[in-house]
């Protein structure tokens, strides 16, 4: 059997934190499993390596990374390195040359976590931001600096083809996931060249690729207002790059905070290693005090499983972090309890060992 090769960067800040309980996980399930082979290789890159190194990462680290079937991925970010250098000399990188346009955000309810909305039972929807382009693309520039007639310019960079790849894959997963809608965020009255085109490309592909699914566009500052006011309504989100990271935030605070929050950044092709990381960012005012909720780093590595073709363990880490939620004994500070980053890992974990022994019929 092959082994699944994946490489791991805990970066800066509680990124390196909950990393450590990811990696428990992923220790325990191989003990649990031994159909999982896994192969696992740690990479230093972070904001020490750049202080140390002058780069973020050797000049040869995307030819290295190529060789892996997927990344995991922690946090990024330290005061001591501007974040323009973090960013774009670390994570647009790799999202970039390995094209991963699609960044897949689940926003759903936990069992054993409240929302802080009063209608918001049942929240289970997707959003699919266009991760390659867009208003995120290093195109402008400033020129007459500190002069009263200074300015700049940053340009939103939208194609043909990057419309059609994440509307594409938005559509593929409604399919797959029987859902009958998708949601589109535009600001096409005001922004008339990128999101007018934006609008016509999505409603072009979905027409001929999915005729069965409704289409509805909103504009974005209506769209926030729905997410807090009927999230329940929404099955698949799709977005541009700064409106899919906007809402990706609005739809995790919607139910819980972004210490639950995972996300997903696919090559839907497989031509290249696709990467996996939670949403919260690397946290310096909490980092070192291990009180981090893990949880989202490790639904990163659930679905890093169900991208690998293992939906089983994907499903299984998620159904024990539920267990741990809903039981309530253990749950760290950002969701109201006073665990230690450690200890909410060592929940899952023997969660994952009670729920084998279970289904394997074991003591």
């Amino acid at each position: 059997m092959t082994a699944t090769r994946i490489a791991i960067i805990p970066g800066d800040g509680i990124g390196k934190e909950v990393m450590k309980e990811a990696i428990k996980v992923l220790e325990v399930l191989q003990e649990q499993d031994h159909t999982l082979q896994i192969e696992a290789t740690i990479f230093p890159w972070s904001s020490d390596y750049y202080l140390e190194h002058g780069r973020m990462m050797p000049n040869n680290a995307l030819e290295t990374l190529a060789q892996y079937d997927a990344i995991l991925f922690g946090a990024i970010g330290d005061d001591r390195v501007p974040d323009d250098v973090t960013v774009w000399e670390l994570i647009m990188p790799i999202r970039k040359q390995f094209q991963q346009y699609v960044n897949f955000r689940p926003i759903k309810s936990l069992s054993g976590i409240a929302s802080p909305l009063a209608n918001g039972k049942n929240i289970d929807f997707v959003i699919f931001r266009e991760n390659a382009e867009g208003e995120y693309s290093n195109s402008g520039g400033r020129i007459y600096n500190d002069q009263p007639q200074e300015m700049t310019i940053q340009n939103t960079i939208m194609t043909r083809i990057g419309i059609e790849n994440i509307v594409r894959a938005a559509c593929n997963y409604a399919h797959k996931h029987h859902k009958t809608k998708i949601t589109s965020a535009t600001k096409s009255n005001a922004i008339i060249h990128s999101m007018k085109f934006w609008d016509e490309h999505t409603k072009r592909v979905l027409g001929n690729t999915s005729p069965t699914l409704q289409l509805e566009s909103i504009y974005i500052d209506a769209l926030v207002a729905y997410f807090v006011e009927r999230p329940q309504d929404f099955e698949v989100v799709v977005a541009s790059n700064l409106f899919g990271d906007i809402l990706s935030d609005l739809g995790s605070a919607l139910v819980g905070g972004l210490g639950l929050s995972p996300s997903a950044n696919l090559n839907p092709e497989k031509e290249f290693p696709s990467m996996f990381e939670p949403v919260h960012g690397s946290a310096p005012n909490i980092a070192g005090k291990g009180i981090a909720n893990p949880i989202a780093q490790i639904w990163s590595l659930a679905l890093l499983f169900g991208h690998i073709g293992r939906p089983d363990v994907e499903e299984l880490i998620v159904t024990a972090i539920e267990k741990v939620l809903r039981e309530g004994s253990v749950k760290t500070a950002d969701i109201g309890g006073q665990a230690t980053t450690q200890e909410m890992g060592n929940a899952i974990c023997e969660v994952i060992v009670a729920m084998k022994s279970i289904a394997t019929g074991s003591d």
